[in-house]
Parts: structure tokens; sequence; C-alpha cells
């Protein structure tokens, strides 16, 4: 998943574990044998699913998935019971099976909802039980979907659903194991209304006017299964690649991800090949709350990064980035985040590296570097720590910029440290060795230990593992990029707030979104007439690059600049991206004036955001 801090992913083109000799050893080696998921009922060291079956008909006019889940269960061999997670599920029956032919009735119950985790569901089972249906219906609220009526859409004429299951939210319509470290492998028959077409992250097998069927193979984490379901066309760019959007956005989403088979290439000459068959792309309504997020096989992303010009497609490497580091291998618990996000952002940079340039990926990581500082300033010291402890609190709480950019610069300084190619070679052993699995913080460095730091022991010495991974902050052996582009931005950005330089004079011509946001971000606070002078110049009020217009917007806020107000208002009314709503709502909340139209405009907007949106700016405005 993308969608951390503002700068991240653009283009410009677009268990105890020995650390002695590791640096300085932990003072409490961490032990983490079972992985046990603080985020998760379910036990699946005692009776665990291998894979679902879901039968699910789509109904929009009571927003609901109503049908059944067939779980295929390790065979029951004591008294444990099947415990699933769920929340706010509508269960109508339950029957179990050995054979998967005969079923019977199960006896179950739902216990008290948590209101982070939801309600287990525990049902008993007989010896030699291997099948477990449910039936059941989600429910309007369910946190994990979004209902969109049609005029939310870019078509205006038909519905639109879509699922977002990271990090808990596939239990609020799957009953199941809903933890990272709970692989399982699914098929799914979709039924669906006349004129509607269904896409999910597996292999699409069989599709007719009534329902779609599909099958995803190879073990993944619950978070990723992904469905929607909308008036979708489709177009290929490449032998394997291609786009998902509704008819009026296909043809410039086509044209703006054309790289895609690009891409691939390049992560397949670094850490081997991609073992998911195709990798398609499937751009969603506006009010998609992440930029992107890398359902294996179909990315979903927001159609914010459509700028016409591929200066956005970065998020693209990210989520691909996500089909070695966090699909492939992936962590085990939710505080085993940073082993997703941090490798991925590495080799998104890397990415980049080979498709745009060394400039560009030297841009990208300087402009990281500023983000990570500006977010560890705003967050609690234990917030800072790779490692992060979570328990009792919702892991979205986890998602900041911490797992992202200090987790890349621990895999960018292991580089700096033994060379491009020991790192590399060293990664493809890492994926090749924990493919399609799950695995823990504990079990990554005991790896990492033996494979790489015990063969190079007094380069190993430079590596302060505790450090980086159990202390909050950024160690000072951190690196840090430096980019020349940026660099005479900034100079022009400090001129320009001097008086010293009219911003008809800068010279814009060649640059890139990043050169503008360090332009932007770059600038000591500015009063309304020098961004009358700015918007005359350069016309930000107007211009369609999303990222930058939502740096404008937010000085627009703050510089108390009013013609710019109709475009904040329509911007976050049409766009329910959390990475560019919260930042605007955050500002407009700290003046009397701001929190008022702050007010009334979530009042208009929030009905068309996406639950975790809602639930992310409730805490900022307030619920309507």
């Amino acid at each position: 998943m993308s969608d951390i801090n503002r700068r991240q992913a653009l283009s410009v083109v677009g268990g105890a574990v020995l650390l002695a000799s590791c640096g300085s050893a932990p003072k409490e080696a961490p032990v983490d044998p079972d992985a046990h998921d603080v985020h998760s009922y379910g036990q699946p060291d005692k009776v665990r699913v291998q894979s679902v079956a879901l039968d699910l008909e789509v109904l929009f006019e009571t927003r609901k998935l109503k049908g059944n889940a067939i779980l295929v269960i390790d065979a029951a061999k004591g008294d444990d019971p099947l415990i699933l997670d769920t929340r706010d599920l509508d269960i109508d029956s339950i029957e179990i099976s050995a054979e998967g032919d005969d079923y019977g009735p199960a006896k179950y119950t739902l216990g008290t909802r948590d209101p982070i985790l939801g309600a287990p569901l525990t049902i008993t089972l007989e010896p030699g039980t291997k099948f477990v249906r449910v039936y059941y219906s989600s429910r309007p609220t369910a946190s994990g979907l979004q209902w969109l009526m049609p005029e939310q859409t870019a078509g205006k004429k038909q519905p639109f659903l879509f699922s977002q299951n990271q990090s808990i939210h596939a239990r609020s319509w799957i009953p199941i194991q809903d933890s990272p470290g709970a692989r399982i492998t699914y098929k799914a028959r979709i039924r669906v209304p006349k004129g509607l077409r269904s896409v999910m992250s597996a292999e699409h097998q069989f599709a007719n006017e009534e329902y779609a069927d599909f099958e995803m193979k190879n073990p993944i984490p619950p978070y990723l299964i992904a469905l929607a379901v909308g008036d979708l066309k489709f177009q290929a760019v490449g032998p394997r690649t291609g786009v998902y959007a509704e008819p009026s956005v296909l043809p410039k989403a086509a044209k703006e991800f054309e790289d895609m088979e690009k891409m691939i290439a390049a992560v397949e000459g670094l850490y081997g090949p991609y073992r998911w068959g195709r990798y398609d792309l499937l751009i969603l309504p506006p009010s998609f709350p992440f930029g992107g997020m890398e359902n294996p096989m179909l990315t979903f992303a927001t159609p914010t990064v459509i700028a016409g010009d591929k200066s956005l497609v970065g998020l693209v490497s990210h989520e691909l980035a996500h089909s070695w580091s966090g699909n492939l291998v992936t962590n085990a618990t939710w505080r085993d985040f940073w082993l997703n996000e941090g490798f991925t952002t590495y080799i998104e940079n890397r990415i980049q590296e080979v498709v745009y340039g060394p400039e560009q990926a030297v841009m990208e990581q300087a402009l990281g570097w500023r983000s990570l500082q500006d977010e560890i300033k705003g967050l609690p010291a234990s917030d800072t720590i790779l490692h992060i402890d979570l328990k009792g609190r919702d892991p979205e709480e986890g998602t900041t910029d911490i797992p992202y950019g200090k987790g890349s610069l621990f895999v960018r300084l292991l580089e700096q440290t033994f060379g491009r190619p020991t790192i590399d070679d060293y990664l493809k052993r890492y994926f090749d060795h924990f493919a399609f699995q799950s695995i823990t913080t504990a079990t990554m460095l005991a790896y990492l230990k033996k494979e790489l730091l015990d063969k190079n022991p007094q380069l190993a010495a430079k590596i302060d593992l505790q450090k980086w991974v159990y202390e909050p902050g950024l160690p000072e052996s951190a690196p840090h990029a430096v980019s020349a582009r940026l660099e005479d931005v900034a100079k022009d950005a400090k001129t320009f707030a001097a008086g010293s330089l009219p911003a008809r004079e800068i010279q814009t011509a060649k640059w890139s979104t990043q050169e503008w946001l360090e332009f932007l971000e770059g600038m000591p606070p500015l009063d309304a007439k020098k961004l009358a002078e700015l918007d005359q110049a350069f016309h930000f009020t107007k211009t369609g690059n999303s990222e930058v217009l939502d740096q404008w917007l937010e000085m627009a806020i703050k510089a108390e600049y009013a013609p710019a107000y109709p475009r904040l208002e329509s911007f976050l009314k049409e766009v329910g991206r959390q990475k560019f709503i919260r930042p605007l709502y955050t500002a407009l909340m700290k003046t009397p004036a701001g929190q008022v139209r702050a007010k009334a405009i979530y009042k208009v907007a929030r009905p068309g955001y996406h639950p975790i949106a809602q639930t992310s700016v409730d805490k900022i405005v307030g619920k309507p």
C-alpha cells in the first residue's frame, strides 16, 4: 500500500536472534516463536484455514454481499474449535463436513464485539471435519467495502463497489482468520447485476451475464483478497499487463501507465521472476482512500495519479514492488509491517532508477528524507520504532512513514555498506527462501545474520541493529541523499520568498513534479499577496496535478488566499484519498473561520468517503 507522505511514490516521467556480531546486540533479543497476532482471534496453530471458496451475490439495493464461504481446514483431530474473525457480519447458519459433500449443522457462538477487532466466531467441530460452510451477509457499514451511487462514478450511470482489506477489514465481508500470517488460497463466484463487471485479485476463470469465477492458486494473506464491481472495461498495455477502468477514464489511464511492462522487467532483472502471472491495474473512483493497494495480479489505484504526463506513475512502481516484498514475502503480524513497506520502498526507488534514470532516483530519496524528518517530529518516540508495539491499538496507527521511510533507509544502508551486487544477490535469495511465506522481524533478522552479516563480520559491525529496529528515531548512520536539482529549486524558492525574484522570471519549463513540490514545500509562510503572484504565473489553483494542487491548497488555507477556496471545496468533495484530505482538514481546523468551513464541507463530503477515510477525518473535524 502506498500513501503515507506527500512526496512518496512519484515519478518524473512517468525466535531469539543472536546479534553480537552485527553491531551492538539488543539488550533483550526479541522472541516471537509463534508469530502471535494480537489483531486476530484466530488460532491457526490449532485449527488452520487453508483455503476459502466464496459464492456471493452483490446487492447494490441493500448494499450487502450475501452468500456463503466454504472454508477448507486442517482436519480436526481434537476438541479445538475453529475460531474466525468477523466484524458486523450477519451469520445465518453454519454447516460442517468431512468430505465436502454431505454437510450437517454445526454449533457456533458469536462473541462480544470489540471496537477494533470485531467479534470472534467460534465453531464447534467434529473429529475429521475438513470443510466448514458459513452462510452470511455483510452489512452496509462494512469497513472493508465502499458502495458508490452512480453519480459518484466517472460514468454517472452505474453503481460501483470496491473492497479495501488492509489491515484488518477482510473480516467485515468474509468470515476468516484475518491475520497476515494465516495465508490461504481462494476461489470465488461473484454474482452481479446485468451490465456490470466484477474483478478480483485472482485469475479470471469464467464470466457470463450473471456471474464470474476467479481463483488465486498461490497462498496469500487475507488482506490481499480484493473485489471490485462496476462499469469496467479493459485495455492491454503489454503481453501481461493492462488497465481496467470506467470507459471514460480508460484511454488516458492506459496511456499514463503504458510503462508497466518495463517496470516488471526492471524488477525481474534485479530480484528474479514475477511469480503472479498477470499484472493489471484497476483505476477506482476518486473516493479510494489510498494511492494504491498491491492486491496480487490487480493493483487498485486512485485516479488522482493520472496527471497526463506520467509524473505520478511512481505509485505503480511501489505497488509492483510489493509483488516481491509484501505479497511474496509478507509480514506475519502488523508490528512487522516494515518488512513489507521498507523493502518495497527501497525496491520502488531501484525501479525508478532503471526506468527513469539515477537523477530521478536521487530526487526521490532526497524528498523522502525530508518527509521522514517531518514525520518523526510529529510522532511519539515509541511510534518511530520499526518493530512497533501495536497491542491494544488499531493496526492502522502503525501505517506512518516510519515503516516506509526508515525501513527503506535500513535497506539502503545495507546496500551502501556491503555493496549493491552483494545486497541484490542477498535480496534475491531472501525472496526465494521465504517465497509465499509470512515472517516476523525475528525471522528476517536471523536470516540476515546467517546469510549476510556473519559472512562479512567487519562490515556487519557497522550495522547497529538494535538502534535501527528496536529503538526510536533515526540512527546517525542513516543514508542521506542530496539532489543538486532540488537544491537549485530550493534557492529559487528562497529568493522568491525574499522578494528578490519575481515569479514570472523563475525558469520552470523543465521542472518535474518533485521540483514543483520542493519549490512549494520549501517556502516559508507566505501571505495572500505572494500566493496571488504565484497563482498568476503558474496557475496552481487550476492545476490537474493532484500532488501539486494538494500542497498549494494547504498553503492557501494558511495564507487565507480566498481565490483558492472554491477549488479547495470542490477538491475535498471530489477526492477521498487520505493523503490529501487529512492535511487539508487539519489545516482548516487551526482557525475559527477554517473550522466553520471544514465542518460545512465535511458534512456534504463525508457520505462519499470510504469508511476508512471517514474514521480518520472524524478524528480531525468531528463526526457531523
